[in-house]
């Protein structure tokens, strides 16, 4: 591509935008002041989102003693901002239809996205950091991907051979055969769908294993990442494990034990998140 970031935002202005009420609650992502019950009732109107959502929030991911039968129940119960991020999990994850042409694994493609901010939010639960940025940021991370393979089939093509010959990590592939890569993709997708700025920071640096200046967001998704890969949960058999970033490391300060929490809870949750988000 002679002007990569140009051919980019001209093909992202063209894909599906997110719906009227994921766009209207990502501008209240950081306002609790909302009226709930308005928010709620246009939800409910979306039959597809709100099923999806419900089957979210009554997931052992919450651990709820009863079911949650509605919008306003699940945002009394867990909260605004849970709810928002369950809505928009599942606005992403139907946002960009299965490439028909392309050799990048659909389900293996969101089996690493969702292991990974499962496993994001983990990590902020430690941390004592954002959990729901924390999982948006997380399921976000390769969204550039899917641009890419959707968009520019014919030379995404190229990259994934380029990739297998050459037994390399995708982004160095991508690089080569496009001159930019899914980070910067993502990065400017997130900016279009105007999700907050660390956010789309944290989807542009999540390969920087230099992340001494990168926010504690960022330094989750990068360690999330890596975690999702070494478990070996997509099963991609293509997969390679990234090199970690010694600072975001010393930044997360993980033990041992708490690493082995991380594990465990990780592949305990995420197959059900895969089976109620891409079946």
């Amino acid at each position: 591509m002679n002007n990569p970031d140009a051919e980019i935002i001209r093909k992202i202005s063209n894909l599906p935008s997110l719906s009227a009420v994921v766009t209207e609650l990502l501008t209240t992502i950081e306002n609790e002041e909302v009226d709930f019950d308005i928010i709620a009732k246009k939800i409910s109107h979306d039959q597809a989102l709100t099923a999806k959502t419900l089957r979210l929030a009554n997931s052992s991911f919450y651990g709820m003693q009863h079911k949650i039968n509605s919008i306003q129940e699940a945002i009394a119960i867990l909260g605004f901002r849970s709810v928002k991020t369950l809505i928009t999990t599942t606005a992403i994850t139907g946002s960009f239809a299965k490439p028909g042409n392309s050799q990048l694994n659909f389900n293996s493609f969101w089996r690493h996205s969702i292991a990974t901010a499962v496993c994001a939010k983990q990590l902020a639960t430690l941390v004592k950091a954002n959990q729901d940025y924390a999982f948006t940021a997380g399921l976000l991370h390769d969204i550039g991907k899917l641009v890419l393979a959707t968009q520019f089939s014919e030379q995404y093509e190229q990259v994934m051979q380029l990739r297998i010959e050459r037994d390399c990590y995708i982004e160095e592939a991508e690089s080569e055969i496009m001159s930019t890569d899914h980070s910067d993709v993502g990065r400017i997708l997130t900016e279009h769908w105007k999700f907050p700025e660390d956010m789309q920071q944290a989807v542009a640096n999540h390969h920087n294993q230099d992340q001494s200046a990168e926010t504690m967001l960022t330094s989750i998704v990068h360690i999330a990442d890596i975690i999702a890969h070494a478990l070996d949960l997509s099963g991609d058999e293509e997969e390679l494990v990234p090199v970690i970033g010694v600072s975001a490391w010393e930044k997360l300060n993980l033990t041992d034990e708490t690493l082995t929490h991380v594990f465990k809870n990780t592949e305990k949750q995420f197959e059900e998140f895969c089976q109620i988000l891409i079946g």
